[in-house]
């Protein structure tokens, strides 16, 4: 049920506003306030408001000194301004200042109902927009305090601003994706997309065509015009995970992009013009791959500007406490379910044990940890289930 403070010194026009909204067809909370400074007042207390419907002219506070008040502090709850005849250009002039809409006294039914839909539309967007803002930045939080992370982190507020590429080597599990969004989210390019490929996943003979695009009946399967990976990411960032397993052919056209900044699809010689950040990322020694010559060279000195080499699990075990409160959380988030207590013995027994799978492997084990013990971890679980 929305909840919709009507901040009025008129008591007719408070009393029509309630009535219109409680005979709608939507089920409203109405809250009243007589003046500016008890509307305020109950906006301080009361972090549950949906909406407001707020007086220009009223008594102590006016309308504009309400919405100057709650513009940064509430900045997603909506504000409908309601204006006499003569307050048309302060009307006006309070959109600017971010209220959502104004009506004229005595408000129209029909316009002020629709208004009131799409204020708590607008607001619905705006919340869930920052919840998914708000994963977002758990998802790519780096967590822990040893030495060897605090380096990752400091070098990655340094190159994160610019336009340098990004080679990031590891073993599996180590957070090769996690480095490579935290780069794109404290970049320039953060507004714009951040595109992923897996290019081990991905057959050589359909790489080309998921990174560059293809045109229509460029090869049997291709029933009409596709633009690939290079071009969703225009103007952000594009991730090539485990680049190493790229064939040749791709290696030489991405080459080719990264000097360019010009792509063709398959099955065209039309350039296309983009604007790509590339960070890349694998397990394997491209030196090695070099020598034996299934990377190209003058590819790996393009890709690493900046070499990121991320430590394994065992390298940082005293972040292992940390990385368990935290996935700890996060499990029980995805869940629905309640947080568990790890005993202290359990934590320690955990720390003790090599992680071949590094980060991923331990995440899998607080996770199967959490469903298999009681009602708390013990160091008997531990030992049993890991």
């Amino acid at each position: 049920m929305a909840r919709i403070l009507i901040i009025e010194d008129e008591e007719s026009i408070r009393r029509v506003l309630v009535k219109i909204l409680q005979e709608s067809d939507e089920t409203y909370e109405c809250l009243t306030a007589k003046d500016g400074q008890e509307g305020l007042d109950i906006l301080s207390n009361d972090e549950s408001i949906d909406l407001v419907f707020c007086d220009i002219k009223m008594p102590k506070k006016d309308g504009i000194e309400v919405l100057q008040a709650c513009t940064s502090r509430l900045s997603e709850v909506p504000f409908i301004m309601i204006s006499g005849h003569g307050d048309i250009e302060t009307a006006v002039e309070c959109m600017r200042m971010g209220a959502f809409d104004y009506l004229s006294k005595p408000p129209d039914l029909n316009r002020l109902l629709l208004t009131v839909k799409n204020a708590l539309e607008r607001k619905s967007l705006a919340t869930e927009n920052k919840r998914l803002k708000k994963k977002l930045r758990r998802s790519t939080q780096m967590v822990g305090e040893s030495g060897a992370l605090k380096e990752v982190q400091q070098i990655i507020e340094k190159v994160a601003p610019t336009a340098a590429r990004v080679l990031i080597t590891g073993a599996n599990g180590t957070g090769k994706e996690l480095v490579a969004r935290s780069i794109h989210e404290l970049s320039e390019r953060s507004s714009s997309p951040f595109i992923e490929v897996n290019c081990a996943a991905i057959p050589s003979e359909l790489i080309e065509s998921e990174l560059f695009g293809h045109v229509k009946g460029a090869f049997t399967s291709a029933h009409k015009d596709r633009a690939g990976k290079f071009e969703a990411a225009h103007q952000g960032t594009l991730f090539l995970d485990e680049v190493g397993d790229m064939s040749l052919s791709a290696q030489a056209k991405v080459l080719r992009v990264l000097q360019e900044q010009t792509l063709s699809r398959v099955g065209s010689d039309k350039a296309i013009k983009v604007d790509v950040r590339v960070v890349a990322a694998t397990n394997k020694n491209l030196q090695e791959a070099i020598a034996s010559g299934t990377f190209r060279e003058d590819l790996y000195h393009r890709l690493s500007v900046i070499r990121l080499e991320l430590p394994s699990l065992d390298e940082r075990k005293e972040d292992i406490p940390l990385l368990i409160d935290h996935f700890n959380t996060q499990i029980a988030e995805e869940n629905g379910a309640r947080v568990k207590a790890f005993e202290k013995e359990a934590i320690t027994e955990l720390q003790k044990k090599s992680y071949k799978g590094n980060i991923r492997e331990l995440r899998n084990v607080v996770e199967r940890l959490l469903i298999l013990s009681g009602d708390a971890v013990t160091l008997e679980d531990v030992k049993q289930y890991v």
